[in-house]
């Protein structure tokens, strides 16, 4: 029998998920919905009560030719004729489980760890399920939740093996973090071949019509994902096309939604208003589902960090995700101190961003190896080398599948594949309150006008801002932090307004290079 992962069931008898419902009619309709293979599982029967309600699944799955497997029980197996069982890291080991089954039966094997899965694979396992992915209520364990850059690293490990197996990743796996699940645990070589679920089935209230949906969304890309055609590489095509995209940010004043903290709440709206963009300044998660319906962009900055203001971080998260809107995260102060630290870890947890943006010391906090802790929002003195600050923003992109623009004396921006220094802007930057910020607000409005190249809109947008603020400090009014502000705003409007008339001679100033790494 062909086995089909796509969208794999795992059944759950307990009281709190499956309630008073019959097992036989939940599986049922689950197949008529789509699921394509069923594994049964119940941690407290009997064995006779097992092999009795194995029996009767087998009895539904063999009608839609979809394969049963029995969790950790060869015995029942056996009993049930089932075509394979699935095990543990604490069950019966691989070979003693294939050669009581014999070569053609489907065994699968639980994985948490590089090692756990090529072990698995080498030995012969038809397919392995990776996780857990997210935290679920059966799985509070958090040492055991690997997220998609865990499985990532697994399915990367697994590329490069002789042996293939398939694989399919599980825990908390919904309709609402299904495809990022995919999308963002996809190695350079090697995807998952399908997921599998629990409760968002079993719980359904009609679990025809949930698996249905989820089956659709297997084979779909999420809704932040654009398809497009060759990325322009070249540093002077890059710089000929920002003026366009500056103009189409004037022409259609998108919607910057800035969930941020009170100090520059302000100071963020007048540069959104500056550069042509609708700024709505709002913290609060539940209007996100009407806002994310605007065709804007959302901008989730960690200044003020309460357990409120993180649960509206990620309702506001979750709503531009699925319309696909675009979000940037600016994990202020991301290695400043546990509860940050631990912010930042939920937040990348809860759903996808389009762009990553922060100094030297929040990047390497996302990226997990942060080792100095920050004194503050500042960045602190660097010992870095630029080419291993490239490498880095380079790792982290790939790594989410995503731009991470790393801000600094030199900024390094990079989708994963091509990867760019930027050395513009003015030390004033770093004397007045919500620079970085406001860069990320500004980098926010070009991402809703161009989401055919985020790196693109990334890029305008950070020379836009940084090139306002050369402009400004070279003006004969502007005497200091104070005299700079108003000044920075007004070279903001003075290009945005220039460039939507055609004239650009403000892109001469651009210091971008190619970073081979």
């Amino acid at each position: 029998m062909a086995v089909d992962y796509s969208l794999y069931l795992v059944t759950d008898s307990t009281r709190s998920i499956l309630g008073d419902r019959d097992l036989i009619s939940v599986v049922r309709a689950a197949l008529e919905g789509g699921v394509t293979i069923v594994q049964y599982r119940d941690k407290t029967s009997e064995t006779a009560d097992l092999i009795r309600i194995g029996r009767q699944l087998h009895a539904v799955t063999k009608e839609h030719n979809v394969p049963l497997l029995i969790n950790d029980r060869v015995d029942v197996a056996l009993a049930v004729g089932a075509e394979g069982v699935h095990i543990g890291q604490d069950d019966m080991d691989l070979a003693t489980a294939r050669k009581l089954l014999g070569l053609e039966a489907v065994i699968g094997v639980s994985c948490n760890s590089i090692d756990e899965a090529q072990e698995a694979a080498a030995g012969g396992a038809s397919y392995l399920g990776i996780g857990t992915m997210f935290a679920t209520s059966t799985k509070q364990n958090i040492r055991s939740i690997i997220g998609t850059a865990g499985t990532k690293a697994i399915l990367s490990a697994l590329s490069v093996m002789d042996q293939k197996v398939a694989t399919v990743v599980i825990g908390g796996i919904n309709a609402s973090n299904l495809q990022r699940a995919m999308f963002q645990s996809k190695a350079s070589f090697k995807g998952l071949d399908g997921v599998a679920v629990v409760s968002a089935i079993v719980c359904a209230e009609d679990p025809k019509a949930e698996a249905s949906k989820l089956r659709r969304l297997v084979g779909a890309l999420p809704p932040f994902v654009i398809t497009h055609g060759s990325k322009t590489t070249a540093v002077s095509d890059l710089l000929a096309a920002v003026p366009d995209v500056v103009k189409k940010l004037v022409q259609l004043a998108p919607l910057c939604h800035n969930m941020t903290n009170l100090v520059v709440q302000n100071f963020a709206a007048n540069v959104a208003l500056s550069i042509g963009a609708s700024p709505i300044m709002s913290n609060y998660g539940e209007e996100a589902e009407d806002l994310a319906k605007l065709s804007g962009a959302l901008v989730i900055n960690m200044g003020t960090v309460t357990p409120e203001g993180l649960q509206n971080f990620r309702l506001a998260l979750k709503a531009y995700n699925s319309q696909g809107g675009p979000v940037l995260l600016d994990p202020v102060g991301a290695g400043a101190t546990r509860i940050r630290k631990e912010g930042v870890k939920s937040l990348m947890a809860a759903g996808y961003f389009d762009v990553i943006k922060g100094n030297e010391n929040e990047i390497k906090t996302v990226w997990g190896e942060g080792s100095m802790q920050q004194k503050g929002v500042d960045s602190g003195k660097s010992s870095t080398l630029g080419v291993d600050k490239a490498r880095l923003v380079k790792r982290l992109a790939a790594r989410e599948r995503n731009i991470t623009l790393m801000t600094g004396r030199t900024d390094y921006l990079s989708d994963g594949e091509r990867t760019f220094s930027i050395r513009n802007g003015d030390d004033y930057l770093g004397n007045i309150t919500g620079s970085g910020c406001t860069l990320g607000t500004t980098v926010a409005s070009f991402l809703a006008v161009h989401k055919e190249d985020k790196l693109l809109a990334t890029l305008a947008g950070v020379l836009l801002f940084e090139i306002a603020a050369e402009q400004a400090a070279r003006r004969a009014d502007v005497k200091g932090p104070g005299t700079f502000v108003p000044a920075f705003l007004d070279e903001l409007h003075l290009i945005a307004k220039h460039t939507a008339m055609g004239r650009s001679t403000w892109m001469e100033g651009a210091k971008v290079e190619v970073v081979d790494i």
